[in-house]
């Protein structure tokens, strides 16, 4: 399906920031592939169109979050609030981190 032997630079999912014009202009650009069957990739895709590099940010964890069970930073909300993104985490997990937070 795809015709390059690498994929472009692209966010790993789960969510991203972008300002409001690069937003419009991917938006059109979209409308010029395409469609390609992973969401990723397709940003990534268009991203490239427009000759914009995605950059990596501490606070997304796509890949989910170290932690012991056990451990007191679990309860710590300054554990958590640098953290934008975080995947692998159980709905309840996720009510605890907010509450926390």
């Amino acid at each position: 399906l795809y015709n390059k032997n690498n994929y472009p630079p692209y966010a790993g999912g789960g969510g991203f920031i972008m300002d409001g014009s690069l937003a419009k202009r991917l938006h059109k650009t979209s409308e010029t592939l395409e469609l390609y069957p992973i969401d990723d990739v397709f940003l990534g895709m268009c991203l490239e169109v427009l000759k914009v590099s995605p950059v990596g940010h501490e606070g997304f964890k796509t890949f989910g979050i170290v932690k012991n069970k056990n451990s007191k930073m679990n309860k710590e909300p300054c554990f958590f609030r640098s953290m934008l993104v975080v995947h692998k985490l159980l709905p309840p997990d996720l009510l605890q981190m907010w509450d926390l937070v």
